[in-house]
C-alpha cells in the first residue's frame, strides 16, 4: 500500500465521518493504517481544509511544492549560479523564534511538569485548542507528512505523522526527517507513532484590510505550542516559524521523546555527536550538550588544528541514546538535516557549515544580495554595499540595523555536510565513549575536567550554566542555569530527569561512558579570552580521547580530574604560563559561593531532587573546605 492509496476523501464529505473528537486525546481506534487514516479524516473535519495531500518526500513532490511556494510569494528562488536549488523565506516580523511563554506541557499532574515548564491542565487546554483549530485551515491545503526519526525501522528510531497547512513546513520536514511511504507501512504493521498537528492559524484582517492569508507569510497573534506527554501528542497553532512549526524538531525529538525515554529506559538529549579518529586509527564517539552560543555547532563540525586527528559529524543538535546488546550506550542522530543559526557562521568560524550550504538549502530571514545569493552577519568580514534585508527593505552598511535577523536559519540535508561521518546514519547507532557538558563561563570552570564517575557526571550536567554580563568583570555573577542544555526542552520535571540519568548509569555499570566538562570561554582579569577556541579545541578533544583509552594522566581536585598540563598539547599556541595556570585554576572561595547558588537552584525542585545530587553538592563543599 502506498501513501496515494490512503488519501482521504474531500474534506467537504467528512461531516458525517467524525465519531471521535481529534482533540480529546483518546485514540481508541484500531491500530495501524485504519487509525492513521481515521485520525487524518478527523483532523480534516475539524480544521476544514480545501484539500488534503499526502506528502511522500520524493524529489518530484518537493519540487512541486517549492514551485508552488515561489508562485505564492512565500519563497524566493536564489540565483542557481551561486546557490542551486535553494530558496529564501521571510517570516512575519512577529514570528521569528520559539515562543517559550506559549509553550505548554500538559501532563495530568502539574508536579510532573515541574517548576521550569509552563503547565496547563490537559482538558482545559484541549477545549482551547478545539476552539482555535475549528476551521483554521479553510482556504488552504492540509499536508499529511509521515516521517521517521532515525533510520527506518531502527532499534533507536521512532515514527511520527504531522498534519500542517504550511507547504514550507512540509518541505522542511522532508529535509529534517526521513519522510517516506515506508513509514505508513510500519504504522500499518502496528508500530507506535506520535501524532502532531500544526496550523498557521485562522486568517486575520489587519487595519489596512489585508488578510494575513494574502501576505507572503500568514500567522496568528494567538499562538500555542502544546505537548501532551501521556498521549504522545503535539498541537501547534498560530506560528509558521521552524521550531514552533516543524514539530519533529524540539517538540517531538526532545519534549515528547524525553518522556518516552523516561518511560522506556533510554535518553533523548540536546546533544551533538562526533566521530573522532586518532593518528593511530582508533575511533571514538563523543556526545556533547552545550546551551546556545556555547560552541555546539563549531564542535559538531570541528576542523582540528593538530595533525593526525580527524573529527567527523554524526549530528549537530539531537542525540537519542539507548543501551545496546553489548551493554554499551549507543546513540543515533534522529534528524536527517541541520536547522542551524546563520549569523556568526562564516569561513573563519565554521568553514564546514558554509561548505554544507552550497545548494539545496532553505534560508529563512537572512539578507538577499543583489546577485541573488544570500548574506548574513559573520558570513564575510565585509558586508556587501547593498542588500535587501530580512524584512524586504533596502539595507546598506551603517544603516543601524542588522541585515539578517539574529535568529535567521538555514535548513539543509545532513548528508550534504563535507565532514559527515560514514556511520552517521548507522542503523543501530554508534557506541558512545564520552559525554561532554559545557557552558559559557568567564570564571571558575576550567578548560576541561573529567568527572570522577557517572554520578558526579550527572551532578556536572545538572549544574551547567552560563554567566550573565556581570561575570565578565571577574565576579561570580548571576548564573543562567541550563541543566544538560535541556531546560527549555525537557518534557517533564527536571529533578525527575536527573533521577532518570542516575538510573541509566546504574544499568550501564562498567559500560557507562566517561563524563567531562569543557569551557572554551574563560577570561582573564583584563577580559581577554584565555583560550583561542575554534579549531584549537581539538587539543582538548585529544586529551579526552587519551583519557578514554587510558594513556593520559590527570590531577584530582575538588571539582574533578584536571589534565597534567605537560600532557596537554599546547605546541605552537604561545600561551603565557600564567594564562595556562588560570585556565585550570580552582578558586575555592568562588566555588563555595557557587555551591550556595547551586543549592538555591536545587531548592526550586524541593524533595524531588535525587539524594545522590544533594550528596555530590555536600561532597564538593567538604573537599573545597579541606
Amino acid at each position: 500500500m502506498t501513501i496515494a492509496d490512503l488519501r482521504p476523501a474531500d474534506p467537504a464529505d467528512l461531516d458525517d465521518h467524525v465519531d471521535h473528537d481529534p482533540v480529546d486525546g483518546a485514540h481508541d481506534r484500531a491500530d495501524g493504517t485504519d487509525a492513521l487514516h481515521a485520525w487524518v479524516d478527523d483532523i480534516a473535519a475539524l480544521t476544514r481544509p480545501d484539500e488534503v495531500v499526502w506528502y511522500d518526500g520524493s524529489p518530484a513532490e518537493t519540487d512541486r511544492l517549492t514551485k508552488l511556494l515561489v508562485a505564492e510569494g512565500k519563497l524566493i528562488r536564489l540565483n542557481p549560479e551561486w546557490r542551486p536549488n535553494s530558496f529564501l523565506a521571510r517570516t512575519d516580523p512577529g514570528d521569528v523564534a520559539r515562543v517559550e511563554d506559549r509553550t505548554f506541557i500538559c501532563s495530568e499532574d502539574a508536579d510532573d511538569a515541574g517548576p521550569t515548564n509552563n503547565w496547563r491542565e490537559p482538558e482545559g487546554m484541549r477545549a482551547e485548542l478545539r476552539d482555535v483549530f475549528a476551521g483554521s485551515m479553510r482556504g488552504r491545503t492540509m499536508y499529511v507528512v509521515p516521517f521517521s526519526m532515525g533510520p527506518l525501522g531502527g532499534p533507536l528510531s521512532q515514527l511520527g505523522v504531522q498534519v500542517t497547512d504550511s507547504a514550507y513546513v512540509a518541505v522542511s520536514l522532508g529535509m529534517m526527517t526521513r519522510v517516506s511511504p515506508a513509514v505508513v507501512s510500519l504504522i500499518e504493521a502496528g508500530a507506535p507513532w506520535v501524532r502532531t498537528v500544526h496550523s498557521v492559524g485562522a486568517p486575520l484582517v489587519g487595519a489596512d484590510g489585508v488578510r494575513s492569508e494574502d501576505v507572503a507569510w500568514p500567522c496568528n497573534e494567538t499562538k500555542y505550542i502544546v505537548q501532551f506527554p501521556e498521549t504522545r501528542e503535539i498541537w501547534s497553532y498560530g506560528s509558521g516559524y521552524g521550531g514552533n512549526a516543524i514539530l519533529a524538531k524540539k517538540c517531538f525529538a526532545l519534549r515528547i521523546a524525553s518522556v518516552m525515554a523516561r518511560d522506556e529506559g533510554w535518553l533523548a538529549e540536546h546533544m551533538l555527536i562526533v566521530k573522532v579518529t586518532s593518528p593511530e586509527g582508533r575511533v571514538f564517539h563523543f556526545a556533547a550538550a552545550f546551551p546556545s552560543a556555547c560552541g555546539k555547532t563549531n564542535l559538531a563540525m570541528l576542523s582540528p588544528s593538530i595533525p593526525g586527528w580527524t573529527v567527523e559529524t554524526v549530528g549537530d543538535d539531537i542525540a537519542w541514546l539507548r543501551q545496546g546488546p553489548d551493554g554499551r550506550l549507543r546513540a543515533i542522530n534522529p534528524e536527517a538535516g541541520f536547522f542551524g543559526v546563520a549569523p556568526g557562521t562564516g569561513e573563519k568560524t565554521n568553514a564546514t557549515a558554509v561548505s554544507t550550504l552550497w545548494g539545496n538549502t532553505i534560508f529563512t530571514n537572512v539578507a538577499l544580495r543583489d546577485d541573488g545569493d544570500v548574506w548574513w552577519e559573520g558570513l564575510t568580514d565585509e558586508p556587501p554595499a547593498h542588500l535587501v534585508d530580512w524584512e524586504g527593505k533596502d539595507w546598506t552598511p551603517g544603516c543601524g540595523r542588522p541585515a539578517a535577523h539574529p535568529n535567521s536559519r538555514f535548513t539543509v540535508s545532513a548528508a550534504q555536510c563535507p565532514t559527515i561521518a560514514d556511520d552517521w546514519d548507522a542503523f543501530d547507532g554508534v557506541p558512545i565513549d564520552a559525554i561532554l557538558f559545557g557552558g559559557r563561563r568567564a570564571t571558575n570552570v576550567p578548560l576541561v575536567a573529567q568527572a570522577r564517575d557517572w554520578r558526579h557526571g550527572v551532578f556536572i550536567g545538572a549544574t551547567v550554566s552560563s554567566e550573565q554580563t556581570a561575570a565578565a568583570e571577574g565576579t561570580v555573577g548571576e548564573l543562567r542555569r541550563d541543566p544538560f542544555a535541556m531546560l527549555p526542552f525537557c518534557g517533564y520535571n527536571m529533578a525527575d530527569y536527573w533521577a532518570h540519568w542516575l538510573r541509566v548509569g546504574e544499568r550501564l555499570g562498567e559500560h557507562a561512558p566517561a563524563v567531562f566538562q569543557v569551557n572554551w570561554f574563560r577570561k582573564g582579569d583584563d577580559g581577554r579570552f584565555l583560550w583561542p577556541g575554534f579549531g584549537e579545541n581539538a587539543r582538548v578533544i585529544e586529551w579526552i580521547a587519551r583519557r578514554v583509552e587510558g594513556s593520559a594522566g590527570a590531577v584530582s581536585t575538588p571539582i574533578g580530574r584536571l589534565p597534567v598540563v605537560d600532557e596537554l598539547d599546547l605546541d605552537g599556541l604561545d600561551l603565557p604560563e600564567e594564562d595556562v595556570a588560570e585556565l585550570f585554576e580552582v578558586d575555592r572561595a568562588s566555588w563555595l559561593a557557587e555551591c550556595d547558588l547551586t543549592e538555591e537552584f536545587f531548592d526550586r525542585f524541593g524533595s524531588r531532587v535525587p539524594p545522590a545530587l544533594r550528596a555530590e553538592l555536600a561532597s564538593l563543599r567538604y573537599h573545597l573546605r579541606g
